[in-house]
């Protein structure tokens, strides 16, 4: 089969998968973080298949909705490529990086490293901060019945994974749990210019809202 049939049976396989899926990890989550990976893949000498794949399979089953269980998104990733007769070296490397991708807190290390992962990584990263990413935090809050914001439950900036994981701390408090360090991750010339950007336009963001919260404006 070509490849790009097979990306096109990926994509009705996510689109099918994700239909009911929580507002920030839906079908549009995967489109947008597939168009981001494909450009800054531009600049980068990786295999554009693998990006392709690793990009629209990276949530396909989000430990968030599974109670935590890490092991179903890369299961159903390898399973469906093995249907698609796409090679193994080629799913393996895919495997790996749906494995890795995601943001486990900030004393978390990635034993696994490729090109492939780094831009597929920054491209994921890139749709959780930004205008985009204001809205993906309030919604999955809202989704998990969090409050906005409480003064006096302080952002814990020492999570262990597990910590982060079970995190049930005001949506606010998840900018400088995770967001605001996005930008100091990124792998990529173009995912760190792109993320300095979003990052300004949150920490705005940030001003606005505790200037409201406080009456000031």
């Amino acid at each position: 089969m070509h490849n790009k049939q097979i990306i096109q049976n990926t994509i009705d396989f996510v689109k099918e998968t994700l239909k009911n899926a929580e507002g920030g990890h839906d079908w549009f989550h995967i489109e947008r973080v597939y168009k981001n990976s494909l450009l800054i893949a531009e600049q980068e000498n990786v295999d554009l298949f693998v990006v392709q794949l690793a990009a629209l399979l990276h949530d396909i089953a989000d430990s968030k909705f599974h109670k935590g269980d890490e092991t179903i998104g890369p299961r159903m990733a390898y399973e469906f490529l093995k249907k698609e007769i796409t090679p193994e070296e080629t799913i393996q490397h895919v495997v790996h990086i749906i494995k890795n991708i995601s943001y486990k807190g900030g004393n978390f290390k990635n034993t696994f490293h490729s090109k492939e992962l780094a831009v597929v990584q920054d491209a994921d990263r890139l749709d959780a901060i930004g205008a985009i990413g204001i809205a993906r935090c309030f919604s999955y809050g809202g989704f998990k019945e969090r409050a906005l914001y409480d003064p006096e439950i302080t952002p814990n900036l020492q999570l262990t994974k597990e910590a982060y994981k079970k995190s049930t701390a005001p949506s606010i408090n998840h900018f400088y749990e995770k967001l605001l360090l996005l930008k100091g991750k990124m792998n990529t010339e173009t995912g760190q210019r792109i993320a300095a950007d979003r990052h300004v336009f949150m920490e705005h963001f940030l001003n606005q809202f505790y200037a409201e919260w406080n009456g000031i404006k």
